[in-house]
């Protein structure tokens, strides 16, 4: 899991959010004076970013009120890529409201955010304080993988959409449920599927542990929680189903069946419909 910046600052007044930056489907694409191609997706415009403490970020996109920033070298396909995969997420029925108002809110509140980088010296900002935020790369991001029967090069985009969904949004919105601290639900479940509570990594994991992510950078309540939440809910939504070999040495349970018999814990979680989790795995064509 990338590194999210800096803590929250909460705001007020959010509303119930139906569109995202919408944009008519323009087949011809118009480049705007400011030199920022807007892109012809039906749902989303890219538009020239001034926003303070992204200065090396030369435009983004807004899905649902949340911003994903890009600098130059990012393709537009990409970024525009990554705004349909949190719409996706966001409003997994795709009928143009988002699934959980709850989960929106605290995105919000904590002014999240999304920042795709080409060089990983591109991540030497300092954004604004109280903003919430998660990185992607743009070699890491690839549109084609699940319209591939998802083989080939992994789509980031699955991942990391869904750590800042998750730690922005589900953590704050349920934390008895999602809460990134010992004893909240996913925690508890979590434990069990490491063979043990542990606060630093172990070594090695107990035999029949099939969650053994072992990242000594990767604390056990901010960073540990969110990628057992990942791995879990995108091996349910069938992201990880070609991809044992290249996962097993972090997680072993890579089809939602699997996830089911031997992760009963999270299996009850995710599928709990007070929470509204994603159950179609995003493809990138929101709405389209």
């Amino acid at each position: 899991m990338k590194r999210t910046y800096l803590i929250l600052m909460m705001i007020a007044g959010i509303t119930t959010f139906r569109c995202i930056s919408c944009s008519s489907d323009d087949n011809n694409i118009i480049t705007t004076p400011s030199g920022i191609n807007p892109g012809n997706d039906p749902n989303f415009t890219i538009v020239a970013n001034t926003d303070a403490g992204f200065a090396s970020f030369n435009r983004k996109v807004v899905v649902f009120g949340i911003d994903i920033y890009a600098v130059a070298a990012v393709e537009d396909t990409k970024l525009l890529h990554a705004a349909n995969v949190m719409a996706q997420y966001l409003d997994n029925d795709e009928d143009g409201v988002v699934d959980d108002q709850a989960v929106i809110d605290k995105m919000l509140e904590n002014k999240t955010y999304l920042v795709m980088w080409a060089s990983e010296s591109d991540l030497n900002i300092e954004p604004p304080v109280g903003r919430l935020g998660q990185d992607l790369g743009n070699g890491e991001t690839n549109p084609s993988f699940v319209a591939n029967g998802r083989t080939g090069q992994f789509d980031a985009s699955l991942e990391e959409v869904l750590h800042i969904i998750n730690n922005a949004g589900h953590s704050f919105a349920y934390p008895s449920a999602f809460g990134q601290n010992a004893g909240s639900d996913l925690a508890n479940a979590m434990d069990i599927a490491r063979g043990g509570q542990f606060m630093t990594i172990p070594n090695p994991y107990p035999d029949g542990a099939w969650y053994t992510y072992d990242d000594t950078t990767c604390d056990y309540a901010s960073c540990q929680t969110i990628e057992y939440l990942y791995w879990a809910l995108t091996s349910m939504l069938g992201a990880q189903e070609n991809r044992l070999n290249e996962i097993d040495n972090e997680w072993r349970l890579n089809t939602r069946t699997l996830v089911e018999n031997g992760d009963t814990a999270i299996f009850a979680l995710l599928t709990n419909p007070a929470y509204k989790m994603p159950t179609v795995l995003p493809d990138g064509t929101y709405r389209q």
